[in-house]
């Protein structure tokens, strides 16, 4: 029987289904990550999950965002917490650990420090990466375990790796992370999930594990090979994108929903079940949206990074209101209900009305540096990210080219992703990766910045894990610049921000830090514009919006209306290229 178990008490993998206490019963799960909504507003999103018919929610676990650097570690209990409030919405759920976990976050959910270490080690049976899986899980499961469904709790399946046999084929590993959930007390059932196809079920599954696939149509295709590689055992959809994600710079993506809901009833008359990615997308907050490479096989094309919004065109759209494909969702759930469907939860509180101010106070990104960087330091060549300790955020790379010599060229090849080049004070140009070359040659005894942005990291296929910043050096024609300072600003120390001296007046649509004040009345959820601005980041009251980027599709940040207060709201935005106009947020 594969390794299933049938007939015992409790939630259990069965031969045809999976079973509780011995009865037949099917998931109809949601995807809905803790990370990406605002605890205060976890209850309603739950809620809206079982008012589309759902009796199960999923979640991810992101690595980075929970031991920020090796050994320490951030609010953990937060998966406790999420878990138990799915308990009391009525919701079984299904954990999904990693390590690795893609989402479209930085990384793929890996920890910056532990690429920058291991590089391509990761996600093998490497000792070292194991050993920093083993402290992780140490931490991380106790509040998985905890809130088992055999001891009271929601948690009925648990996730081994994620989607490995897109990644690659090592056994070994795959068994040590099973064995390492087992002996940390794992005793729900576990699962892997997935494509549809043969080398990818070969590469990703594990022998008495549940394997499940991911897809987005033609569900009996899927299923017919899921059954090539397990005859027996549930049938369920780990990932069925209802929707999809955005690219910065590219076209939005929309799903029709009755496409959309017709795919959906496929899966369900194959007697399957289901989670839907994502039932409730939610947002990237703070920077930690993550990055695709464009390409064939070895996805070595054009960096795509990920906008802030995380709606993915899900049923229940980034505000956590319904929208038509809820509906047509929740008409097609119905019918595998066992009762009638609880009424949706009332829509949080809007914004009372719409609010403006002007950001008078400015700092120059040199005087950001000099209050929340690290220590500025000489190297022999440029360090990167990763070196540095910067998980997201900025790098000053500075030097002063040899003299005397004439104008040339100056290359930084290798550049990941982004930098803002000032030659003796002035701007002189924006290099990317596809245009890595100021189009005006340098002279020599020139005085050069780069200020290099991350613009997340890829979360998916074999270029998991590349480092950030000047990775290739930097050349001046055809020679190496070496004694390069550089000082890593990371997003996560602008949590002081307010500290920054700044002065009055504003800062002429320069880059640097803006700081100002809205009046609100009527604190509630929000859009938050910035009409003019070119690209960077947001905080309100101190919580990071995330970034935008004038280039769009996206052209609004959601603001949580827990972040927001009655009367005066301190808004800090960094702008990394410049504004045109007046430095003016709106809320509306």
């Amino acid at each position: 029987m594969n390794g299933f178990r049938v007939g015992e008490d409790g939630f259990r993998v069965g031969e045809d289904g999976f079973e509780l206490d011995g009865r037949p019963v099917r998931l109809l799960s949601g995807a809905l990550h803790y990370f990406r909504v605002h605890e205060a507003q976890w209850g309603h999103r739950l809620a809206m999950l079982r008012a589309m018919g759902l009796n199960c929610v999923e979640t991810y676990v992101p690595w980075n965002v929970h031991e920020p650097r090796p050994g320490v570690f951030d609010d953990v209990e937060a998966v406790g917490r999420f878990l138990d409030a799915a308990h009391a919405a009525g919701l079984w759920a299904i954990v999904r650990p990693g390590p690795y976990i893609c989402a479209e976050w930085d990384n793929g959910g890996l920890p910056s420090w532990l690429t920058g270490e291991l590089g391509a080690r990761v996600r093998t049976r490497d000792a070292r990466y194991l050993a920093h899986v083993e402290r992780w899980f140490a931490r991380l499961l106790p509040q998985v375990v905890a809130r088992q469904h055999d001891r009271g709790g929601p948690v009925v399946l648990v996730q081994v790796e994620n989607e490995y046999g897109s990644y690659g084929s090592d056994q070994v590993y795959l068994r040590a992370l099973t064995e390492l959930l087992r002996g940390r007390g794992v005793t729900a059932e576990l699962c892997t999930s997935d494509g549809p196809e043969d080398h990818m079920l070969t590469g990703g599954s594990v022998p008495g594990v549940l394997a499940t696939v991911n897809f987005g149509s033609r569900a009996r295709e899927g299923f017919e090979v899921l059954r090539r590689h397990r005859p027996v055992g549930p049938l369920m959809c780990m990932e069925f994108w209802c929707g999809w994600f955005d690219h910065w710079g590219a076209e939005h993506a929309v799903r029709e929903p009755g496409d959309a809901a017709g795919a959906l009833r496929e899966i369900l008359e194959c007697g399957a079940s289901v989670n839907l990615y994502m039932a409730h997308g939610g947002t990237s907050f703070a920077g930690w949206a993550g990055a695709n490479r464009d390409g064939g096989a070895l996805h070595d094309g054009a960096l795509q990074p990920d906008v802030t919004s995380y709606d993915y065109d899900a049923p229940v759209d980034e505000r956590g209101l319904p929208t038509a494909k809820f509906r047509l969702f929740r008409e097609v759930l119905a019918g595998y209900a066992d009762g009638p469907l609880p009424e949706p939860p009332p829509a949080p509180p809007a914004l009372g009305a719409p609010a403006a101010g002007r950001l008078d106070e400015w700092a120059p990104l040199d005087a950001v540096a000099a209050r929340l960087g690290g220590v500025e330091a000489e190297h022999a060549v440029p360090p990167t990210f990763e070196e540095l300790g910067v998980d997201r955020g900025l790098v000053r790379y500075s030097f002063t080219l040899p003299a005397p010599r004439g104008p040339y060229p100056l290359t930084v090849p290798g550049l990941r992703d982004r930098a803002v080049v000032y030659v003796d004070g002035v701007r002189a140009g924006v290099l990317t990766e596809d245009s890595p070359a100021l189009p005006v040659p340098v002279p020599g005894g020139a005085r050069v910045e780069l200020w290099v942005e991350s613009l997340g990291r890829v979360n998916y296929g074999p270029r998991l894990g590349e480092a950030k910043g000047l990775t290739g050096g930097v050349l001046h024609e055809r020679q190496y610049v070496h004694g390069v300072r550089a000082v890593g600003v990371p997003l996560g120390a602008f949590g002081a921000a307010g500290s920054v001296p700044c002065a009055g007046g504003g800062g002429q649509g320069r880059a640097g830090l803006y700081r100002g004040v809205v009046e609100v009345a009527g604190a509630g959820d929000a859009v938050l514009s910035l009409p003019g601005w070119t690209r960077g980041f947001v905080w309100v009251n101190g919580f990071c919006l995330g970034r935008y980027w004038g280039v769009g599709p996206q052209r609004g940040l959601f603001v949580p209306g827990p972040v927001l207060r009655e009367g005066a709201n301190a808004v800090w935005v960094l702008e990394v290229e410049g504004v045109e106009g007046p430095a003016e947020v709106r809320l509306r």
